[in-house]
């Protein structure tokens, strides 16, 4: 049974329009509550799936509707069309410093992420040594989250997930913001997590990273999917493009 199913998935959105005083948006609205507004498609048409174990990387450009993908399979959105199955616990990567909140300290932050990844509370007690010593900031953990600098916050954020111990893991280009040392550290748990036989979908735009870790690899353009096949098939097929 695949964890990650899409058949015939479309994600619409309705163009907002130009910015507009308040009074403006309702007499619009008013004028036009029967009118066919202009739609868009951030996603088109797209089935795949992700077997248990299997690492597939999401390629394209700019608005390509990666980061919709993502977030239909964590549930931050649902689908216009077509059918979505996840099965098994999923964490998370995606915006940087997402389900954290600046005004707490690393510390709390540490306790709110892992609870809305699913993790108890005694759990996370658990292993919160083990998850500060991965982040390498054991002296700023009792600092308020808005002294952090973006890779700090990328450190806290990576270990909280990968000590969560999902099902699957996804992970969205944020590693690009951490230093050489700490993606190293970081590359080396998601090898770990792959030879767990968990299974990872992952977004970059480093055509040597999809091909160290993925078994697959689904391009997207401009909401559809193009091609689904092997990193060097897909690759190859998107060499005239920049990843």
């Amino acid at each position: 049974m695949a964890l990650i199913e899409f058949e015939h998935v479309s994600k619409t959105f309705h163009h907002a329009g130009g910015a507009k005083l308040l009074s403006a948006h309702l007499g619009a609205r008013l004028r036009s509550r029967t009118a066919k507004l202009e739609v868009f498609y951030a996603l088109k048409d797209v089935s795949f799936q992700v077997e248990r174990g299997e690492c597939m990387a999401i390629v394209g450009g700019n608005g390509a509707g990666k980061s919709t993908l993502l977030s239909l399979v964590t549930g931050l959105c649902q689908p216009t069309e077509g059918r979505i199955q996840v099965n098994g616990s999923v964490a998370a990567l995606l915006e940087l410093g997402s389900g954290f909140h600046p005004e707490l300290t690393g510390a709390e932050n540490i306790l709110l992420n892992a609870s809305l990844l699913g993790l108890s509370r005694k759990k996370t007690e658990a292993c919160f040594d083990e998850i500060v010593d991965f982040s390498g900031i054991v002296d700023f953990i009792n600092e308020p989250l808005r002294t952090y600098s973006s890779g700090m916050i990328m450190r806290l954020a990576f270990s909280v997930a990968v000590h969560v111990d999902p099902d699957i893991l996804i992970v969205d280009e944020v590693l690009a913001v951490g230093d050489q040392a700490f993606q190293a550290k970081c590359f080396e748990r998601i090898a770990k997590f792959k030879r767990a036989g968990k299974t990872l979908l992952f977004v970059s735009h480093s055509a040597q990273l999809v091909k160290q870790f993925c078994d697959r690899t689904l391009w997207l353009d401009k909401g559809e999917a193009v091609l689904v096949g092997t990193p060097d098939e897909v690759l190859n097929a998107y060499s005239g493009k920049s990843l």
